[in-house]
């Protein structure tokens, strides 16, 4: 098994809702975040045997392959594959373990992986009508949680957004919401 080792790292900006990086597209700020890792460090952009972003939400400019559309945005080569990962709120940490696990095989030897959203910019959506001429379509925000739940699974599984996730967990297995924020301030250093 071949050894996989971070060469370097970076984080994209992190905003408010509506905020100072609400003009910012998914995938110019993947680019971005590819863009510079190259320059920082001096990787030869033809070394690179691909690509993998996470992105969660993926309902509007990153409904495509954002981690194709980041790569070549960053002007990367064409030869350089990329691709798009969704785990939700792990999307990004996936697109590190898709990275570690192709590098480990030995199948890769360079890779850039990581993630991006912008949850200011996600769209409403609708379903295509189920008949012709339908006047009542029904739209969904594609901000927070599970949109177009499939009625037979949220039977099974009541969709929960994330701030309800986490008083679920609280309530579960005794975490705090203290211990839960000082978790993810940690987690951010």
């Amino acid at each position: 098994m071949a050894h996989a080792v971070i060469v370097d790292a970076l984080r994209t900006p992190m905003g408010r809702y509506g905020g100072a990086l609400a003009p910012v597209r998914p995938d110019d700020l993947g680019a971005h975040a590819i863009r510079m890792l190259v320059a920082r460090t001096g990787v030869d952009p033809t070394a690179i045997d691909d690509v993998f972003w996470g992105a969660a939400n993926q309902a509007g400019e990153d409904c495509r392959n954002v981690g194709r559309m980041a790569t070549l945005l960053a002007g990367l080569p064409t030869s350089v594959p990329g691709t798009t990962l969704n785990r939700l709120c792990g999307s990004g940490l996936q697109a590190i373990n898709g990275a570690f696990h192709a590098i480990a095989a030995g199948v890769i030897d360079v890779a850039i992986a990581g993630g991006a959203e912008s949850m200011t910019r996600a769209p409403f959506v609708m379903l295509k009508p189920e008949r012709a001429y339908d006047r009542a379509p029904v739209l969904h925000d594609s901000t927070l949680g599970n949109r177009m739940v499939n009625p037979h699974l949220a039977v099974m599984y009541p969709p929960l957004t994330l701030g309800e996730t986490a008083e679920k967990v609280a309530e579960l297995f005794g975490v705090s919401r203290e211990a839960q924020d000082r978790f993810a301030y940690d987690s951010q250093r």
